[in-house]
């Protein structure tokens, strides 16, 4: 889980190019979850913009909740994230809150 404000880019149905500012909700190696006002189609190929470079992901599904439409992407070949490359200004690991198991003595 994470939060960080980011920008992503695409294309509408008529071919305009988009832009807008999203939440980042959550990240992984293989896509993200985005927090927009906007509503993007599914299948709809997005660039998100990182401060090292960009990932491109396609829309895999849309939903509007009570603040907004969330958008889960998936990203193309290729555009794996990792820390070492984009690390979101709040960055959760649930694994912190799990304690190390201890070994049986």
């Amino acid at each position: 889980m994470c939060a960080d404000l980011i920008d992503v880019h695409w294309r509408d149905k008529a071919g305009r190019r988009k832009k807008a500012i999203a939440n980042l909700e959550d990240i992984s190696e293989s896509g993200v979850c985005l927090q927009l006002e906007a509503e993007i189609p599914l299948n709809t190929v997005i660039t998100i913009s990182g401060p090292k470079g960009d990932y491109v992901g396609q829309v895999r599904y849309c939903v509007y909740r009570e603040i907004g439409f969330f958008i889960g992407v998936q990203f193309e070949p290729g555009s794996k994230w990792s820390k070492r490359q984009f690390k979101p200004l709040h960055l959760f690991d649930p694994q912190r809150l799990v304690p190390a198991v201890q070994p049986e003595r």
